[in-house]
């Protein structure tokens, strides 16, 4: 019998759009022999499922079922491609886990953990992981431009804490450029993190468990034709996306062995992508994605093409690993 298999997309964030893109390119590509999909959008308003004709069928929030013509459906998996809130920061997955219902990405605890990039850093400096000088920031906090240039000099970035696709982050030149810098971050989040820049090879690893193993994909190479790896840059075609990336094999092998290690000591599962800057020849880490981009713009599926991986199968892998996950 064919597993009914419901994909979350949508969220509360600016990365809604870029979530049901992502959403839809894993309805297309689901083995249909295998899987009955569902698109489940989940928006701040409502939660419903997306008929063929485009009907909404409301979730029923108690238990995720819905009815659809008199039937009511229970779901066997989701399938996470939500960006930012509730996918990407724990929220999701903890509901899924109190009604029972497995799903693709991580757990509820590592979600929240990666989704936070100042506690990510501070989890990971232990093992040894470089990342770039940073400064914290919340909303109500004094803003001292002169502490913050004393430490992690200029130029630097202003990030919201909590926040992807590059919402909320500004290059920032000028000491003079930091309040309002801080202004834009802080509409996305009410944290801040300001980082050191990093001069450097921009790369990206997407990490997955693929058949049950752990592998990492081949490294993409980011050179952007903005500042930097902006929205514009990922999703509006301002960057070349080079895969493999143009480095040695010993720093592909490094970047590839650190971003593994990073995946297994923080019991990570599903599809994964991270970041780093090759700094003084180093890879540094910038972020990790728990729920990356699956769209025609994203990362991961160019470097699942490059690995032979077709992404019928690259899904499917996803959605088995959570089946075979212990029962709640």
């Amino acid at each position: 019998m064919k597993k009914k298999i419901a994909i979350a997309m949508g969220g509360y964030s600016s990365e809604y759009r870029i979530s049901i893109n992502s959403g839809n390119m894993v309805y297309k590509h689901l083995d249909r022999e295998l899987y009955e999909p569902y698109r489940v959008h989940i928006l701040k308003g409502e939660w419903f499922v997306v008929a063929d004709d485009d009907t909404p069928y409301p979730i029923n929030k108690s238990n995720f079922t819905v009815r659809i013509q008199g039937e009511v459906i229970s779901f066997d998996c989701v399938f996470n491609t939500i960006h930012g809130t509730p996918g990407e920061n724990g929220l999701l997955q903890a509901y899924l886990e109190l009604v029972g219902i497995p799903q693709t990405s991580c757990d509820y605890y590592q979600a929240a953990l990666t989704f936070n990039k100042r506690d990510l850093i501070s989890v990971l400096k232990p093992y040894g992981i470089k990342a770039a000088t940073n400064f914290f920031l919340n909303k109500e906090d004094v803003i001292n431009p002169h502490e913050i240039v004393e430490k992690v000099g200029l130029p630097c970035f202003v990030k919201a804490n909590r926040a992807g696709s590059s919402f909320g982050i500004t290059k920032v030149k000028l000491k003079e450029e930091l309040i309002p810098a801080a202004k834009t971050a802080f509409k996305e989040d009410n944290e801040a993190i300001i980082e050191s820049f990093l001069d450097g090879t921009e790369v990206s690893v997407g990490v997955v468990t693929y058949k049950g193993e752990v592998i990492a994909l081949p490294v993409t190479e980011i050179i952007s034709e903005n500042e930097f790896f902006d929205y514009e840059a990922k999703y509006l075609g301002k960057s070349q996306e080079i895969t493999p990336a143009r480095i040695s094999k010993e720093q592909t092998k490094n970047v590839q062995e650190i971003a593994i290690l990073i995946y297994k000591k923080l019991k990570m599962r599903g599809l994964t992508r991270s970041e780093f800057i090759f700094h003084n020849g180093e890879p540094h880490f910038i972020e990790m994605n728990t729920t990356p981009g699956l769209s025609k713009a994203s990362i991961l599926p160019q470097q699942a093409e490059k690995a032979g991986i077709n992404l019928k199968d690259l899904y499917g892998s996803a959605i088995e690993a959570a089946l075979q996950q212990d029962k709640f």
